[in-house]
């Protein structure tokens, strides 16, 4: 249970697995699904490593009706569970929207982050440009007009589109679909209004960013941000796409290990 600093407490789901004595590696999902992003990483990563994921609010087993959203607020939830769970620091694994809490946890409370990785992410989502422009518009659009089951739908056949991904395809998309409408609407919407700016630049945690060389957010698009970062550098797994977590899974953990194993 934690609590919503404008309304009444929302209870999160979540899970924790892994070498006790490890650092604590906590595991944030992308927008409009679950932990289930991360069933490729679990296994891996808890075997020398504390691993905490969640069900980010109004995800999963995380929802609850009435209830705010925005980065900030679900940085303030990651913080109550690691209070409740007497975790001073950790390693955040942010994933898409994940990414955005995952940023915002490092300059908000650097004391609580040991190192940071972003994946298929960015700083700044108020500020992507005429890609960021069009997410905006044309999701919204189609979420009004075809409802949630179709966008579940098209993001799922845009994440894994190859023949031997329908297996990866069909489980996203029946998470994505199961959300509440309105939760994945504002959860979208003010993630597309947060942005860090200019206090990038204040971020000194050491970082890793992973990049998919077929995402719909260019390499150069993070090639620009890391070096705005003073401790920041770049992978790119080839021939994947958004859900690398998903569909490299074996790539993205090796990169994510290494990165882990050194000082």
């Amino acid at each position: 249970m934690v609590k919503d600093v404008n309304k009444e407490p929302i209870s999160l789901h979540y899970s924790v697995v892994g070498n006790k004595r490890g650092t604590t590696l906590l595991l944030l999902h992308g927008l409009g699904s679950t932990m289930l992003d991360w069933e490729f990483q679990i296994p891996a990563f808890s075997k020398d490593y504390h691993v905490v994921s969640v069900d980010l609010r109004g995800h999963g087993k995380s929802f609850k009706e009435n209830i705010d959203y925005g980065v900030d607020v679900m940085v303030a939830d990651v913080i109550s569970l690691l209070d409740q769970l007497n975790i001073n620091s950790v390693v955040p694994i942010g994933f898409s929207m994940g990414g955005a809490i995952a940023f915002q946890l490092a300059y908000s409370y650097p004391e609580r982050v040991d190192k940071l990785v972003i994946v298929n992410s960015g700083p700044d989502f108020n500020a992507m440009g005429k890609i960021g422009e069009e997410l905006l518009a044309n999701r919204t659009e189609f979420l009004k007009t075809k409802g949630l089951k179709a966008l579940a739908k098209d993001i799922a056949y845009n994440m894994f589109p190859e023949p031997n991904q329908e297996s990866l395809r069909n489980s996203f998309e029946k998470r994505c679909a199961e959300n509440n409408f309105e939760a994945y609407y504002q959860s979208f919407v003010t993630l597309m209004k947060w942005g860090l700016g200019d206090k990038l630049k204040d971020i000194k945690t050491k970082t890793l960013v992973v990049a998919s060389d077929m995402d719909y957010t260019p390499v150069s698009f993070k090639e620009n941000y890391v070096t705005k970062m003073h401790n920041a550098k770049l992978e790119v797994v080839k021939n994947s796409r958004h859900g690398v977590v998903l569909d490299q899974p074996e790539a993205f953990n090796k990169i994510v290990l290494e990165f882990l194993s050194h000082e």
